[in-house]
């Protein structure tokens, strides 16, 4: 009888995760030494284990715990590029606006634009 093959991976899955979270799950996986995504395919293995009675993760306790939270940061990972980039033009739109540069932006400050 042949080896069945692996399935083949080819949907994907995002999340929103502050880049602390990101940051800290990546470095986790890089001592773990093993991929962001193998952590949260073993995350959703789990998860799917306990609710449906599908074959088990090699994950057990407090392992589980640490590959869940690893898989929302690493979920995570894709959202925060862009919120970074979002807060930088706006606080530079904030300091054009504030001719003083007292943190507030007067009426007269405002209509001078």
């Amino acid at each position: 009888m042949r080896d069945q093959r692996p399935l083949k991976k080819s949907e994907t899955v995002e999340i929103r995760l502050p880049h602390a979270t990101k940051t800290a799950f990546m470095e986790q996986c890089r001592l773990e030494g093993r991929t962001a995504s193998e952590a949260i395919r073993r995350f959703i293995d789990s998860e799917l284990e306990r609710q449906y009675g599908r074959p088990a993760s090699p994950l057990t306790g407090w392992r589980q715990l640490v590959a869940a939270a690893a898989a929302g940061l690493a979920l995570g990972a894709i959202a925060a590029p862009s919120l970074a980039q979002s807060v930088t033009p706006a606080r530079a739109a904030f300091d054009r606006l504030d001719r003083d540069h007292d943190g507030l932006v007067s009426f007269s400050e405002f209509r001078a634009r």
